[in-house]
Order: C-alpha cells, then structure tokens, then sequence
C-alpha cells in the first residue's frame, strides 16, 4: 500500500520536536547568509544569481540522467535576464530548464497556480516529442510508475491514477498556498520545503519532469519563508549524494510518518547554505585578491588567475600545474617557472609541498562546506 492509497492521505505526521534544532540553525545561517551577501559588489550581485542557477539547472537534470552544457545554460539565463550573450547554441532542454529556473526565482513570492505549473512544465519539456501531455497533468490510462531493470524490473513507486490528478492537484496547491508565511496554517521553513517536495513527487502530476518541479517548488518554499530569492544550491547538494535522496523517497512512500524524510532535507538544505556562502565568500575574495594586486601582474598571470577562480571554489581537479599554465597561456615553461614564484611571493598563490610537478592553489579562505 503507498503513501496515497492510505485512508488519511494526504495528512502528514512528523515529530516536530526532532526538527527544532535544524530550523533553528537553518534560520541563523539565512542571517549570516545574508550578512555575508552584503559584502558582494552590485557588479557581482547578477552574475553570481546567473552561475547559481546555472549549477542548479545543470544538477537538477543531472539528478534525472540529463546531461547539459553549463555554458549554454548560462548563455539562456543571461539571455532571460535581458543581458547580452556570446550566442551560443542552446537546445530545446537548455533553454526550458533555463527558462523555467529563472521563472521561478522571479515568481518566488507569488502563490502557486495550476497555470504556473502548467507554464513550468511546457518550459521544462520544450521541443518533447514524446509526451501525450505537454504543459497538462497527465491524463494516461496506464499506472505511473517509477522502475528500474529492464529484464526484471523493480517497482519503486506508483502513483495516484491520472483519473485523479486535477483533485489531488487542487488539494496540493491549496495546501501550498495555506502553509506559506501569508496563508492561514504558515509551517516553517524546513517542514514546508521537505512535505511540499515529498507530496509534490508522490502525486507525480505530469508525464515527466516530476523531480525537477518538485525540487524547484522546494526552493520556492524556502524563498518564501525567507521573503526573498533563497539561492540555495539544492540540487548541487542532492546530486552530490543522489543514491542518499532517492533512498530517503523511497523509504517515505509507504507511509505518512515522514520524520526521517524531514531530518534527512533539513540536513540537505543546511548543506546546501553552506555551499552558497562559500560561493559568495569566494567571489568576495576573488574582488579582494583582485583588488590587492592590482597594476602588479601581467597579462598571463591575470589570465591564468581569471581561469582559476571560473573554476569556482574547488578549482583545477589537483590544482594548477606548469602545465596548465603553458596550455592557458602559451608561454615557455622557463617563463611559467618565474611568473608562478612570483604568484607565490605576491600571495596570490601557494604551493602544496616542495617537490618538482607540485600543485599550486588559489590564496583564498572559504568556509569549509
């Protein structure tokens, strides 16, 4: 028997007692989280909005088996956002994830609709082919279901028959609507974010595209108890632990007590925080090591640093190497030798060990995530 098939679906119990301390500490870090962003330049305010989605709409797919190009996506975002772009080539699948991210962020406060999801979905699935139902809550006859195996296949879940998606919708949205901070049963962060992704997922309202609208309705939870666009690295931190989430659904689709669901996304967005504030402490120290050295690096040691810190904070896999230096700049490796010693003197780099080949790092502190 699923979750759905149980005479007090859909009321969700939970021990709220056992997510006290997340909220708690969920709420504190959104605090210093926003401390922090006070620290980031308004010229650096845009771009880091657009390399954030970007990483979400490139893991948000990755978590479904899709695999897109980052640099295309970020090419649709900033196209979204009305800014100029190096007109790269940008599939049907970029561009809809793109579009639909970037709906999200700027509709986070407003209530959830059918229409909205109907316009997320015929976004997310731009250029389909192979759905009967674009844009629509599902209308098959044939059970939802969620398999793996082709020879012997294991069913993980099925959900509710389309015959009753427009009333389970209409009690989702309604719901939605009420626990938010403005509605009439406000829940608080975490606990809204965790049911609103798990029921989402489990009423499997559309044809395809369930995990990616259910982790972007997460996120709008999460703004909206925030009064503003959280920015948080989600499906980045599900995807880094992608067989952990599907566990945890799977572990929660028997029943209504969901306590361990709840506790597992708390820690997954707390992750999550603490993976966008590095971002943002790595941009303010990329403006500050920038800024310091100043008039004092040449070309090449400007252009090598630039590519370093696109990167992001976990860098060159190994670090930088001569090589890299050579492969970015074409420079003799005589030449590569005196302009990384003399990174190191400026503090711009630092060596880890002594030895010949030995890798060279970005001078920065981040916190650790």
């Amino acid at each position: 028997m699923w979750n759905w098939q149980q005479k007090a679906w859909p009321e969700f119990i939970y021990r709220s007692a056992a997510l006290e301390a997340f909220e708690w500490e969920y709420t504190y870090r959104s605090g210093h989280f926003q401390g922090v962003l006070t620290h980031i330049a308004r010229t650096d305010e845009l771009p880091l909005i657009i390399n954030l989605l970007s990483d979400e709409a490139v893991k948000t797919s990755e978590i479904e088996g899709d695999y897109l190009n980052r640099d295309s996506i970020q090419s649709s975002i900033r196209r979204n956002f009305g800014l100029q772009t190096d007109h790269l080539k940008v599939s049907p699948a970029e561009q809809g994830i793109s579009e639909m991210l970037v709906g999200v962020y700027r509709s986070n406060a407003e209530p959830l609709t059918h229409q909205k999801l109907h316009e997320w979905h015929a976004m997310l699935t731009k250029g389909r082919r192979d759905l009967m139902d674009v844009g629509a809550y599902r209308t098959h006859i044939e059970p939802m279901q969620i398999v793996s195996g082709a020879l012997n296949p294991k069913i993980y879940f099925e959900a509710p028959p389309s015959a009753r998606m427009q009333d389970e919708m209409d009690v989702f949205v309604t719901w939605f609507n009420n626990t938010s901070p403005a509605g009439d049963e406000p829940l608080s962060a975490l606990t809204r974010a965790g049911i609103a992704h798990l029921y989402f997922v489990c009423v499997h309202p559309f044809e395809d595209g369930n995990g990616r609208i259910g982790r972007a309705i997460a996120e709008k939870a999460l703004s909206q108890s925030a009064g503003k666009p959280t920015l948080i690295a989600l499906s980045t931190i599900i995807q880094k632990h992608k067989k952990a989430y599907y566990q945890a659904l799977e572990n929660s689709n028997k029943t209504l007590e969901i306590s361990d669901w709840l506790i597992y996304f708390a820690k997954t967005v707390i992750e999550a925080q603490a993976h966008t504030q590095s971002l943002i402490e790595f941009i303010i120290e990329k403006t500050k090591l920038f800024d310091r050295l100043k008039g004092r690096l040449n070309p090449r040691q400007e252009k090598v640093l630039t590519r370093m810190f696109k990167e992001g904070v976990d860098g060159f896999k190994g670090g930088l190497s001569a090589e890299n230096y050579i492969s970015i700049t074409d420079a003799s490796r005589a030449t590569v030798t005196r302009d990384l010693h003399d990174l190191v003197g400026k503090g711009a780099l630092v060596q880890r060990g002594n030895l010949k080949g030995t890798p060279y790092y970005l001078n920065i502190k981040t916190s650790a995530v």
